[in-house]
């Protein structure tokens, strides 16, 4: 007995010295022997995650771009201007030698800028001055298909524009959202012709809502967003994390011409308001009383003796104007519209125009300490001049 365990000992001694050895001088001869750990490596390389669809990707916004793709357009303008003239034109002797080669000379200007197909019907929204001044307009889809479009009408006020192509064919429609449920923070993807190099999708969140005081507008409410909008995205889309339109994008804020993270887009529900008027009259009703307001101050609001500075005072009232029928008078402070608080003079602004022509409406005023009430009934807002 103690002869075979004396042997088994010695065998056992032997295979792990030559083991030791192999181990040492050529580890290559156990690259292939079969193990339990090279076994569970192998079947966790060949064994994948189930392939998953772009909606189930963590972060990926791919099917809300999908979506709303095909329905912005690109849009292609020109206008003819006239160039320079000499400024010996009108010498005799310079016309005797040259003639008129050298007066007024017809030259082309192009644009571009985006737009959204908003109904079968062939109706495209986009920025008014993408198209203002325009005597040729061409729509371009992203799938390559062209088509001339003409101006149904516009909106200098709220910088809104309604083209028509024809719709001889099944055009691809955006689905409307609602800007009223943004929240700041919520992501949004804006989809346009930047610069003209094509489609192009970029995303953000909001980085705020309501913007006004801004000069870009007479009528501002503008989502903010930090998705990079640049030249050429004007009149595209800012749709929801679904796809949904939520905002036509209208301006940057630029000191070098590219984005620097501040964009600004008009909200749909006003948009959709404009549009929806455009197509039904040709143009866009609002409401005019005939005031000129400035914003109060805190030292106004001591002269004036107010608890705040909400409000808007009234500077002046146009002769024979409706506010001037009603009684109004400069000096007074109007603090609501129908029932409607005033906070200052771009929500004054806002909620007379919004008022329909002709009917009656309730101004409560500050007048001398005292709270008045008069019955003003609305004009229509005239057309704003062109420059």
């Amino acid at each position: 007995m103690r002869r075979l365990w004396l042997i088994f000992v010695q065998t056992v001694t032997v295979c792990v010295a030559v083991l030791f050895v192999v181990k040492t001088l050529k580890p290559e001869w156990l690259a292939h022997l079969p193990s339990s750990g090279a076994m569970v490596s192998d079947v966790a390389t060949v064994i994948e995650a189930p392939a998953s669809t772009e909606s189930h990707r963590p972060g990926s916004y791919a099917d809300a771009a999908k979506k709303a793709i095909p329905a912005v357009v690109h849009i292609f303008t020109s206008q003819e201007v006239k160039g320079p003239r000499h400024p010996f034109i009108n010498d005799p002797i310079f016309r005797h030698f040259f003639g008129d080669r050298f007066g007024e000379q017809s030259q082309r200007r192009s644009g571009l800028g985006s737009g959204v197909v908003v109904s079968p019907e062939g109706y495209i929204l986009t920025n008014f001055h993408v198209v203002d001044g325009a005597d040729e307009i061409e729509v371009a889809h992203n799938d390559g298909r062209k088509y001339k479009a003409r101006v149904v009408g516009s909106d200098p006020e709220s910088d809104l524009a309604v083209l028509r192509i024809p719709a001889d064919h099944k055009l691809p429609v955006i689905a409307f959202g609602s800007s009223d449920s943004l929240r700041v923070g919520d992501v949004v993807l804006a989809i346009g012709n930047p610069f003209g190099v094509g489609q192009t999708v970029t995303s953000g969140i909001v980085s705020a809502l309501g913007r006004s005081h801004l000069g870009i507008n007479t009528f501002e409410n503008f989502i903010q967003t930090d998705a990079a909008i640049n030249p050429g995205n004007s009149g595209g889309a800012l749709v929801d994390s679904s796809g949904n339109l939520v905002g036509i994008n209208t301006a940057i804020y630029s000191q070098s011409g590219g984005s620097m993270g501040i964009g600004f887009a008009i909200p749909v529900s006003l948009a959709k308001n404009v549009m929806e008027q455009i197509v039904r009259n040709g143009s866009v009703t609002r409401g005019w009383v005939g005031i000129e307001v400035q914003e109060i101050t805190p030292e106004l609001a001591e002269s004036f003796k107010l608890s705040g500075v909400q409000g808007a005072l009234i500077a002046g009232v146009m002769r024979g104007s409706p506010a001037d029928k009603a009684g109004i008078r400069p000096g007074d402070v109007l603090t609501q519209v129908t029932g409607k608080k005033v906070k200052d003079a771009q929500v004054m602004l806002e909620l007379i125009a919004a008022l329909e022509p002709g009917k009656t409406a309730r101004f409560d005023l500050k007048r001398d300490g005292r709270d008045v009430g008069v019955d003003v009934t609305i004009g229509r807002r005239p057309k704003p001049p062109r420059e």
